[in-house]
């Protein structure tokens, strides 16, 4: 079980064979790696399923290898212009997950990735790679440079701005195993992984192949890709594979005419909560003193989302699932309109 996606494992994988698995989506969200938060986004998991179901759908078309077997419904396989109605179920094919020993080092939390190595197979690498198309406003890339990050970095020759749109895109890596994900530097992550450069360099020629396919969906719903990530695996052959979701509104960050369509909208409401004070104030703590679970130095719980934010936010998803995908499975007005709400809400909160 994650903090969004429920796991259903129908054949276990070996040492060198996938098994099969089916991920039930469920209505839960998490934000700045809190884990379930108290409310729950009507239909959320269906939108997610159908719309990443579509993305791996349109990825296999043009040849990019995907651990996506089909959408279940009526205990049945199908694909997403089967679908007469909503789903929540994808099966998928099931790498090992290895997680990295963790340890304490002159007061520090450290990780032993010494499993992964050039010869390891039929797992899922522990990175979370990242496309940034432009830097909106709430972009994690400010907060690095304020830390001491510089632009050349990035790849960049200035100190960006908020709202910049890119002239390339920027590809950025953290970790995806640790108690926290930590931003870490392309070297470091291909020796964490045991990648070879040829490898490394697949993996960032496929993000871009992401990139290129996702922010072309999303133009059709009148959405902007600002950014968004990816999760790969090796198969048995240690070839590589796009893995969990892609595609959704969860793992990118669109906008539409400026505002944020995607758990953004969640993330804007609780950076203004002193819970969020809490949680940086307890992520910070817990570095110092080397402690894994930040949680338990948190001193306070998240608040519920305000009632008529919670409704426009899960407005928002399912109208996005629908002109995303073009299948119109929810009945639900359009995004152009939802949008508007949104901006009449935000209007009345100042």
């Amino acid at each position: 079980m994650g903090s969004v996606k429920d796991l259903e494992v129908i054949k276990k994988p070996t040492k060198n064979e996938v098994g099969i698995a089916r991920f039930h989506f469920s209505d839960r969200y998490s934000v700045f790696d809190w884990g379930e938060m108290p409310d729950l986004i009507e239909q959320k998991g269906a939108a997610l399923c159908i719309m990443s179901a579509y993305c791996f759908e349109r990825l296999e078309e043009k040849g990019i290898k995907t651990h996506y077997r089909g959408l279940v419904q009526n205990g049945r396989l199908v694909t997403t212009d089967r679908l007469k109605e909503p789903c929540n179920v994808m099966e998928i094919d099931f790498v090992n997950v290895l997680h990295p020993t963790s340890y304490r080092e002159a007061g520090k939390l450290k990780y032993d990735y010494s499993m992964f190595t050039p010869n390891l197979t039929n797992f899922l690498i522990p990175l979370e790679i990242m496309y940034r198309n432009s830097l909106p406003e709430g972009s994690s890339v400010f907060k690095r440079l304020k830390k001491g990050l510089k632009p050349e970095d990035l790849g960049l020759d200035h100190y960006p701005t908020p709202g910049e749109k890119l002239k390339e895109p920027i590809l950025d890596v953290s970790t995806k195993l640790e108690e926290s994900d930590r931003y870490i530097t392309w070297s470091e992550a291909q020796s964490i992984a045991g990648l070879t450069d040829e490898e490394t360099a697949e993996i960032k020629a496929i993000l871009l192949e992401v990139n290129d396919l996702i922010t072309k969906i999303a133009s059709k719903a009148n959405l902007t890709n600002e950014d968004g990530k990816v999760e790969l695996a090796f198969n048995p052959q240690r070839k590589l594979i796009v893995v969990d979701a892609v595609g959704t509104l969860d793992e990118c960050r669109f906008t539409y005419r400026g505002f944020h369509v995607s758990k953004e909208i969640a993330r804007q409401y609780y950076k203004k909560t002193d819970w969020y004070k809490d949680v940086e104030k307890a992520k910070k703590e817990a570095d110092a003193k080397g402690i894994k679970d930040w949680k338990s130095l948190c001193k306070s719980q998240p608040p519920r989302l305000d009632p008529a934010l919670e409704k426009i936010i899960c407005n928002i998803y399912k109208a996005a699932a629908n002109e995303l995908t073009g299948l119109n499975l929810f009945n639900v007005s359009s995004l152009a309109q939802i949008i508007d709400e949104y901006q009449k809400y935000l209007c009345e909160q100042k």
